[in-house]
């Protein structure tokens, strides 16, 4: 009896022993990643992590995702992270969950990381918490459930992650898993913005533009959108350009706005291409030039922006910048009337009236003029009027 108690006594003070090895083991490997010694922390990491200590583990899954200290290896990488996961490590469950969602050393599989991302979240991982309500967000993984969606944002929000900050407020922009409400909204757009997050400072920029949520305030938009924007939003970027233009909350200023609308023109923002378009056709902020104008035009157009099609198609009616060619015009024009721009469903009402690039038919006028009119055209219901129809 004796000599079994004896034995066991030194199994468990072996088993002590191996995991308190285990321990300063992982805390040496961490000692050598802080000093940059990344090949020496992944041998210690290694050490650890054959004695299932789950630290080591997901340590050790970390420098293969990103090659410290060994050649980067996706599988290798989920191998560790696996092994932890099972071990309870939280960290490791969400990365396991990232490496499913994205297919890194494993088929992808929504099912599997929304599987992960469960487990991590209910042991209060904040970006496991966020990612699980994107599950739900998109119905990936799990069935779309916008209440669920929001219930996940709302801890992971309430907690400081400024993904889910955004996110809760986008939900209450839409009405999407709680009753639509702008305050709300603006108010965790207010907070995620603050945190930093560009998406969330241009948003709160809109909110304050439009006043919804809060009282309309055109500097305080100007303020948001310049924040968002010097973070390359390009959305920001265009939006202060146009404060610039107007001079709304902000003094005036066409060299400014150019120089925003150019920012995000180059980013292949189609609303900043075709206003980068206006200032060259009016000499705004920069040297007059029809020809840079039907450049940048063509930009917009080609990626659907109605303006700039009501704009190019402009350009070959008047052979401004371009040569004059009414079938191009018609073709332009068409495509912004789609899209129910009533310039173009005026002007092309013209073109049919006139017999410019298509056979002259009053009949075929009335239908883009009457189109026009109802959209609340004026020079379409003029243009009916004199016709002498409704």
């Amino acid at each position: 009896m004796l000599k079994i108690l004896f034995t066991f006594l030194l199994i468990a003070l072996s088993l002590t022993a191996s995991a308190q090895t285990a321990e300063e083991l992982n805390s040496k490997g961490l000692e050598h990643y802080a000093k940059g010694e990344y090949s020496m922390a992944t041998d210690f990491f290694g050490q650890a992590a054959e004695q299932n200590n789950a630290n080591a583990q997901y340590n050790l899954g970390v420098c293969y995702s990103y090659g410290y200290g060994v050649v980067q290896n996706y599988k290798e990488a989920t191998k560790w992270f696996r092994k932890a996961a099972k071990n309870g490590h939280a960290s490791a469950q969400f990365n396991l969950g990232m490496c499913y969602r994205n297919g890194h050393g494993v088929s992808q599989s929504y099912g599997e990381a929304a599987e992960w991302f469960k487990k991590a979240a209910n042991q209060q991982h904040i970006k496991a918490q966020f990612y699980y309500g994107q599950c739900y967000f998109h119905g990936e993984g799990v069935s779309l459930d916008y209440v669920e969606a929001v219930r996940w944002f709302r801890k992971a929000a309430e907690r400081g992650n400024i993904e889910a900050q955004f996110s809760l407020g986008y939900c209450y922009t839409n009405g999407w898993g709680v009753t639509q409400n702008f305050e709300k909204s603006a108010e965790w757009f207010s907070i995620a913005a603050e945190n930093g997050l560009a998406d969330a400072q241009y948003l709160l920029g809109e909110h304050y533009y439009f006043g919804t949520g809060v009282v309309q305030n055109y500097e305080e938009a100007a303020k948001w959108y310049a924040k968002a924007a010097e973070q390359n939003n390009f959305d920001a970027q265009c939006f202060l350009g146009d404060c610039y233009f107007f001079g709304e909350g902000i003094e005036q200023n066409y060299d400014k706005a150019v120089e925003w609308y150019s920012k995000a023109a180059v980013n292949n923002h189609s609303t900043a291409q075709n206003n980068l378009g206006v200032c060259y056709k009016n000499g705004f902020g920069t040297t007059q030039s029809n020809e840079k104008a039907v450049e940048w035009y063509y930009k917009a157009a080609i990626n659907g922006q109605a303006d700039a099609q009501f704009n190019l198609g402009e350009s070959y009616f008047y052979g401004e910048g371009v040569e004059q060619n009414y079938e191009e015009a018609i073709k332009w024009l068409s495509l912004a009337a789609l899209q129910d721009h009533t310039d173009a469903l005026y002007l092309l009402g013209n073109c049919h009236y006139f017999g410019y690039g298509v056979k002259k038919s009053q009949k075929e006028a009335v239908k883009w003029y009457r189109k026009a009119a109802n959209l609340g055209h004026p020079n379409a219901t003029n243009a009916l009027n004199i016709l002498g129809v409704d």
